[in-house]
């Protein structure tokens, strides 16, 4: 249907009939906005921008990664990804999602590369091995370093999507053969937006590109590059399970009555206290799963000292907040005396009675012993003048 209207402020088309395609666009991007905690307002200005065709064009890059990142994105449902590519972005290049192959798909790179300098996002993802220059991961002959700097050099945006591309990941775990790293230790000079996770949560991504699409720019970083809408809190802030930490309730082993009642899982090595995301309130696949909602302790998945670096069953220093059975008490604790105590007691006042009682005799001896040499010294005085 052909349509000559506009799409005003106030998210309302005027001038002309209204198209079905664009009714779908705004509804789209409102619920997207709602989906990462935006308001409705970003969603309709989201809508103008698409509508006005200033849809970001995204280079997707893969290298030393699982495509589990691709996979959560495939995933979503409000945008769909079909939505996500057609109407918000414009994805230009995607190993995995690209028709073409070989060298159409080595154009679209280079063609999107030189059509929109300092327009485009570079979103990686993979950690990128330096080891023996680059030769452990190559695309097209050329090493995935290579290919990273190029990209990233004429980039408006860098979004390093998943744990690997964040950190390094599995990959650059001990003893890290192929010196795998994350993207900001290969660009220390460029502003990088990490989403971690293994996989992270899609709509952490979403939120990140469509603020860049509706704002123009990128949403607010912590000290490790993550936004911090989606990693501004731990896990256990707001964890489901939290009230059974504060009552001391612990899954002591798997399978237990506490594990199958629904208690904490910290005993058991979950990592929540320390990890940084929010899983409990933006979860995966739709159906509401995420590790410990099915009874998995946190692996801290989005923090680099975590990941690949604990083992699963090892338990984590609390940082903040404590659980009230670690606070001292208001009142002092008030306990009967003990048999013992008393005995002791006994013995110590016996003691020091009797030392006294001996004390008091050995003064009241002297004090006569004086009293009489007083008195003999004084009958021999008178004697002796008489």
């Amino acid at each position: 249907m052909a349509d000559s209207g506009t799409l005003g402020a106030t998210g309302r088309w005027t001038g002309g009939p209204t198209t079905d395609r664009r009714a779908v666009l705004k509804q789209v991007c409102i619920l997207a906005a709602a989906s990462v905690g935006l308001p409705s307002s970003v969603g309709v200005r989201i809508a103008l921008a698409a509508a006005s065709g200033l849809r970001p064009s995204v280079i997707w890059l893969h290298f030393q990664e699982c495509t589990g990142c691709t996979e959560t994105l495939l995933r979503t449902s409000h945008p769909t990804l079909s939505k996500l590519i057609l109407d918000l972005i414009s994805l230009d290049y995607h190993e995995t999602l690209l028709v073409g192959a070989g060298r159409q798909a080595h154009d679209a790179l280079r063609e999107t590369m030189e059509q929109r300098v300092g327009k485009y996002v570079c979103v990686v993802e993979g950690s990128i091995p330096t080891a023996d220059n680059g030769v452990h991961c190559k695309i097209g002959g050329r090493p995935a370093v290579e290919i990273l700097r190029e990209v990233a050099d004429r980039a408006g945006a860098i979004i390093a999507i998943g744990s690997c591309a964040a950190f390094g990941g599995l990959a650059a775990a001990d003893p890290n053969p192929t010196r795998a790293k994350g993207v900001s230790d290969v660009l220390p000079d460029k502003t990088i937006v990490n989403i971690p996770g293994c996989p992270p949560n899609p709509y952490n991504f979403l939120g990140t590109v469509l603020q860049y699409v509706a704002l123009g720019g990128l949403p607010e970083l912590d000290e490790k590059g993550r936004p911090k809408f989606a990693y501004g809190r731990t896990i256990h802030e707001h964890c489901p399970r939290r009230p059974h930490f504060d009552a001391g309730r612990f899954v002591r082993k798997f399978g237990d009555e506490g594990h199958r009642e629904g208690w904490c899982l910290y005993a058991v090595g979950c990592k929540g206290p320390q990890t940084h995301a929010n899983c409990p309130t933006q979860q995966f696949g739709e159906v509401g799963a995420w590790p410990v909602g099915v009874g998995h302790p946190c692996v801290g998945c989005t923090e680099e000292k975590l990941l690949w670096r604990t083992a699963i069953h090892e338990t984590i220093p609390v940082e903040s907040p404590t659980s009230p059975a670690f606070y001292p008490p208001v009142e002092p604790t008030r306990q009967g005396v003990s048999p013992v105590a008393t005995g002791v007691a006994g013995l110590v006042a016996g003691g020091l009675l009797g030392a006294t009682i001996m004390g008091a005799r050995k003064l009241s001896r002297k004090h006569m012993e004086e009293e009489e040499g007083g008195e003999k010294g004084g009958t021999a005085g008178r004697e002796k003048g008489t």
